[in-house]
């Protein structure tokens, strides 16, 4: 097992070339299951949970070659309707493979998903969906049970916008009969992309980057080449780190993705820069205290929640950071406080009390984005810093050592 090596302090320059994003390719990779034929994707970036994904549509029988970030997936040998525990606990993405499943064979075995190791992730609304959809669904020994003659076209309402269930009921419906409309449906840059690339095989989507989808089912759909969009939570966090100690160029990126993230940044004292789809940030004195309120998109994005708080722990000032979407994604607060940070917890509340300085030490990753703020605080702390469990970074940031080595950090990886 590896564990990341960080001596802290040094200054970024320079610059880099953002990956795919890892929110987008999964469900596009689960969207190939509907057409019998070769979808081509783009730009995938090499991490675990790409190669997780990948072995799950092997095993359901698909025909996959990955080389050069060009992801090839042959739907028309899918000859098994049954995802397996031993990989859907490692990555709850997993699940997208059940709606898919649904609407192109009438019958679908998933297991229950597993993933990060914080907080309740419920699959409720993926399933109220289905059911609403005209799907049976059964719970055995751990797995969902989905069946359907043929889906029907239904109005679905999620309570709260959900990311995952509106991409599962979307790639059911687009073979479903009929109409189907769903309210507060996420609105994403992902989810939107699901969307465009599901109408380029043939889908009839309209509605897309709103809160309400309307799709007409059609009888099938046909395979499509397209690339992936780029990773927003990869960029914020480098954006983070670029804020706090240099300069730095993030190439090839969507400006457009991150409105309230370069926003807060530049609240925080540091300058942005937008080129097309180019953004530099440097750091301009102290950084200021800027509280964040996590929220669905447009809204500042949970997933760079941990980020911002290691940001802020050198902040000229206290900072207050409430994650509204998940109350308990606080594990890497324990982390950063081994680093010298100042962090008073109140519920689903972060109070981050600035320091003058951080320091190095050894700290363990809990999960991918607990991973990266760990990764951004080790680059601001005095000394080495040790992170261990770092499979969980290499699940979301495609080789971010080397991409922080090229703008000057003195980082590297060892085996534990």
């Amino acid at each position: 097992m590896d564990k990341l090596i960080i001596k802290g302090q040094n200054i970024l320059e320079g610059s880099v070339t953002m990956s795919g994003a890892k929110n987008a390719v999964l469900p596009l990779m689960a969207a190939a299951l509907l057409v019998d034929g070769k979808t081509i994707i783009h730009r995938v970036p090499d991490l675990r949970d790409t190669r997780t994904m990948v072995r799950l549509l092997e095993i359901l029988g698909a025909k996959i070659k990955f080389k050069n970030h060009t992801l090839e997936i042959d739907g028309s040998t899918v000859n098994r309707i049954e995802a397996p525990y031993e990989l859907v606990k490692t990555m709850r993405a997993s699940f997208y493979v059940l709606g898919p499943l649904l609407a192109r064979f009438g019958q679908a075995r998933v297991s229950l998903p597993g993933g990060c190791a914080w907080g309740p992730r419920p699959v409720d609304f993926h399933l109220r969906g289905f059911k609403l959809l005209g799907a049976v669904i059964e719970l055995t020994d751990g797995y969902i049970q989905a069946s359907a003659k043929k889906l029907i076209g239904n109005k679905v309402h999620f309570e709260v916008s959900s990311v995952g269930a509106t991409g599962n009921i979307v790639m059911a419906a687009v073979l479903a009969e009929g109409v189907t409309i769903i309210q507060n449906a996420a609105r994403e840059p992902e989810i939107v992309q699901l969307c465009e690339v599901l109408n380029l095989m043939g889908s009839k989507i309209t509605g897309l980057g709103s809160n309400t989808l309307r799709i007409e089912g059609v009888n099938e759909l046909v395979p499509a080449e397209v690339e992936v969009i780029p990773d927003r939570i990869e960029t914020g966090t480098f954006l983070m780190a670029g804020a706090a100690l240099g300069k730095i160029t993030l190439k090839n990126t969507e400006p457009e993705h991150l409105g309230i993230v370069l926003e807060k940044i530049e609240l925080s004292g540091a300058s942005i820069q937008i080129s097309g789809k180019n953004i530099t940030v440097e750091h301009e004195g102290p950084i200021k205290p800027v509280n964040i309120t996590t929220d669905v998109f447009p809204g500042f994005p949970t997933d760079l929640q941990a980020q911002w708080i290691a940001f802020m722990a050198l902040a000229s000032g206290s900072s207050i950071i409430k994650d509204t979407i998940y109350h308990d994604r606080f594990a890497h607060v324990s982390e950063l406080v081994r680093l010298g940070a100042k962090i008073q917890m109140e519920n689903n509340v972060a109070i981050v009390h600035g320091v003058e300085q951080l320091k190095g030490a050894q700290v363990m990753s809990t999960d991918i984005r607990a991973s990266a703020s760990l990764v951004n605080a080790a680059l601001m702390a005095q000394g080495k810093t040790e992170i261990s469990r770092i499979y969980h970074v290499d699940r979301g940031y495609e080789k971010i050592e080397e991409k922080l080595k090229f703008l000057g950090a003195e980082i590297w990886r060892e085996s534990e």
